[in-house]
């Protein structure tokens, strides 16, 4: 083999992986910004204290909020969130064949290439695609190499210690962009502790993992404390966010073929027929033939053991008396409402399916060359979920803001202070954003608090969020209130969102004694003149450190991993 075709060899898998991952997301190449359901991106954010976690609401958007902030000093910030869940779904995608690799050696590129198309063609990706969480996809593509790292802690006797922490340490913290991103991550790493080894023994690779956990997630854990958040009760809407069943399929084989989100909305097209059970039928199909081969393999038991659990723990977790649990578990420890989501714990089984499907591979050689079982495999998988390709049929597009955003942005930014917005719901439908709805984009982009509820209402059931203070300052708008009330509650401006249908209450009343700062056919500003609120600075100084702790993670793990690359591809002794 010449080195041009070793070289050829080497980038052939993670270029596939970028192949699908540009494939499902083509149109977000085009310019504007990602704005679908809970997917919100604004040219500019800023270091709020929404984005630092001291809010009423729980600090679900930490450290990501800060992340882009900080991000977005110097970039666009439509180009951060695209880049980001890009890479997300192109790392999912190599990161399943460099874990196949690892698990499966003999599977070869074939393999790796099955285990690629799997991690990121499947109705996980697609459904969380619609739902707009990018931020959990990205999460969700540090998985495997997760898993990867800590099998070749266990196994890699050899190896430079320091430099197997490292990579842990980085996808572990990449991981935790998110707190269920973070949750996984370290659901994973712990999972593959059990995997048998002569490297780190399992007390101490469990106890790192724990200690790197701990402190990649001070973000949201200070943040809870400081903002109040662990006083809330989780235990809201658990029925309306428990795992669906899809037609043809019961809840335990929808979550078994990677389907299931609670939102009927955000699932593509094909998984609303019985072609969501073939779908579900060739996956599992491509698993049931790979697990003849990696069953037997030590390595691979754990993984294959976390699928099973996180397949059949959110289907139990749907049913009556699963509920009932769930709601005792949240309302009795606080910070806990991060588990009503059932389905998105299904991410815990990408990994063990990915080194299946590499495993088929391997099965179906005696009937079968490697190369022509992969296309088959990989032709099968992106058959049967054809809508995922191009934005989910064009669903996850780009958008581009109307010009008063920026001009009602600009005028609070300069004039700092609470923002009450109507109407009053946290979902909008804008005609120039799409038919889906989606989370206001105003808090994301000025620089100062923007009061909301959090209420969602689902299939008819409103499910309270955690803006008290929010929720009586629209009661105080909608009943049409002097706008002194207003001003003694904080408010500084109110918004009023056009394109919105939505009960405005008397609120006309309270509105027309205001003066109008901006006004146009999207958009009009009132200034109400309050003098708002700030978290202390104690609060805001604690919340920048564990920021900045997180940060240090990323940098000091990635710098450590670099130096280690360096030294094997140089092969100097460490220590030398």
């Amino acid at each position: 083999m010449t080195q041009a075709h070793r070289r050829a060899v080497r980038w052939l898998v993670p270029g596939y992986a970028l192949i699908l991952a540009v494939t499902v997301t083509a149109p977000l190449l085009a310019p504007g910004y990602l704005l679908l359901r809970d997917a919100v991106s604004t040219p500019q954010s800023f270091f709020s204290d929404a984005a630092l976690g001291l809010t009423e609401a729980a600090p679900r958007a930490v450290p990501q909020d800060f992340l882009i902030a900080a991000l977005t000093t110097v970039a666009d910030g439509g180009v951060v969130v695209k880049l980001l869940l890009i890479g997300g779904l192109f790392l999912a995608g190599w990161g399943a064949a460099r874990l196949a690799a690892t698990v499966v050696p003999e599977a070869g590129v074939p393999g790796q290439l099955v285990a690629a198309t799997l991690a990121v063609w499947n109705p996980y990706v697609a459904e969380r695609l619609l739902q707009g969480h990018w931020s959990l996809l990205v999460g969700y593509g540090a998985l495997p190499w997760t898993a990867a790292a800590v099998v070749r802690l266990r196994t890699a006797a050899a190896a430079p210690c320091w430099v197997g922490w490292a990579a842990v340490a980085w996808w572990v913290a990449m991981a935790g962009l998110t707190p269920t991103g973070l949750i996984l991550a370290a659901v994973v790493a712990l999972g593959c502790v059990a995997v048998p080894g002569s490297g780190v023994s399992r007390v101490w690779c469990a106890a790192g993992i724990a200690v790197t956990a701990v402190l990649a997630a001070l973000p949201w854990l200070v943040a809870s404390v400081l903002g109040g958040a662990l006083g809330a009760s989780g235990g809201s809407g658990l029925a309306a966010f428990a795992a669906r069943a899809e037609p043809g399929l019961g809840t335990l084989g929808t979550l078994a073929g990677l389907g299931g989100i609670w939102n009927a909305e955000a699932v593509p097209g094909s998984r609303t027929t019985l072609l969501a059970l073939v779908a579900t039928v060739v996956l599992l199909a491509v698993v049931a033939v790979g697990l003849v081969t990696v069953i037997r393999r030590p390595t691979a038991v754990p993984l294959l053991v976390l699928a099973a659990v996180s397949i059949v723990g959110p289907a139990l977790l749907a049913t009556g008396p699963g509920l009932a649990l769930l709601r005792l578990v949240v309302d009795a420890v606080p910070g806990l409402g991060v588990l009503r989501d059932g389905q998105k714990w299904v991410a815990l089984a990408m990994p063990g399916y990915a080194v299946a499907a590499a495993g088929a591979v391997v099965t179906a050689r005696s009937r079968l060359r490697p190369e022509l079982a992969a296309a088959a495999c990989a032709a099968a998988l992106i058959a049967v979920l054809p809508d995922l390709a191009w934005g989910v049929w064009g669903a996850v597009t780009p958008v581009q803001y109307p010009p008063g955003w920026r001009a009602v942005a600009a005028a609070i930014d300069a004039d700092p202070g609470s923002v009450a917005v109507l109407p009053a719901d946290s979902m909008r439908r804008f005609g120039w954003a799409g038919p889906a709805p989606v989370l206001d984009p105003l808090p994301r982009w000025v620089r100062t608090e923007v009061l909301l509820t959090g209420d969602l209402t689902i299939s008819g059931q409103t499910v309270p969020g955690e803006g008290g203070h929010a929720r009586e300052v629209q009661r105080v708008v909608v009943a049409g209130s002097a706008p002194r009330e207003l001003a003694d509650a904080g408010v500084r401006w109110v918004v009023v969102e056009g394109g919105t249908a939505s009960a405005m209450g008397n609120a006309q009343q309270t509105l027309k004694q205001l003066p109008v700062a901006y006004h146009d056919r999207d958009l009009t500003l009132y200034r109400v003149g309050g003098s708002g609120s700030v978290a202390a600075q104690d609060k805001r100084a604690a919340m920048v450190a564990t920021h900045l702790v997180w940060v240090a993670m990323l940098a000091s793990s990635a710098v450590a991993a670099a130096v280690g690359i360096a030294r094997r591809r140089r092969d100097v002794p460490f220590g030398t």
